[in-house]
């Protein structure tokens, strides 16, 4: 008896898929020693987008208060900044595989939350942030190859991300509320 249940573990072990939980995929910036910081941290202000939601899920873009719904639009507008706008980010032009010369924005999204922030508005940002890049790639995308993103080559999705870059900064969440929720 204690064989065949044995057996049975073991076949269960064997046959049995782990869930493997998915999370947000963000590159973490690379380490920085402490005394060389303050020589790398230098961004221009102007290629930042300041992103904040508060203990009241109320959204506020660059001080200005905003609708989630507004997100996209807004994020879209400041990463390709198509009128040139002195308050919008820089862009430099590259030459990209399969595409050519590109002007790629240094646009930067920094985002941060309040502790008391609920999970439901924290993720509904993380989506129309991360749909406003999925759009801007999907729009470049079927520009120069005639094809969704997701449809692409791997060494076509790479250049399509090179000419799109996904530069999403979290920062430390602010505890404002004085730790009351």
């Amino acid at each position: 008896m204690a064989d065949i249940a044995f057996l049975l573990l073991i076949f269960y072990l064997v046959s049995t898929t782990m869930n493997v939980d998915s999370g947000l995929q963000r590159m973490l910036p690379p380490y920085i020693d402490p005394s060389e910081q303050q020589q790398t941290n230098k961004v221009n202000k102007r290629n930042t987008l300041l992103v904040f939601v508060d203990a009241h899920d109320r959204l506020m873009v660059q001080s200005q208060i905003a609708q989630v719904e507004d997100l996209n639009g807004i994020v879209k507008e400041f990463i390709l900044n198509p009128q040139d706008r002195e308050d919008m980010p820089e862009k430099v032009m590259e030459k990209i595989d399969l595409i050519g010369e590109y002007p790629v924005g240094k646009g930067l999204v920094s985002l941060q939350n309040d502790r008391a922030t609920s999970y439901d508005m924290y993720m509904r940002v993380q989506n129309e942030l991360v749909r406003a890049f999925n759009e801007l790639r999907d729009d470049l995308a079927a520009d120069k190859f005639g094809r969704k993103f997701d449809e692409l080559s791997d060494d076509e999705k790479k250049a399509i991300q090179t000419a799109i870059p996904l530069r999403i900064s979290e920062a430390e969440p602010r505890d404002m509320t004085g730790g009351k929720k």
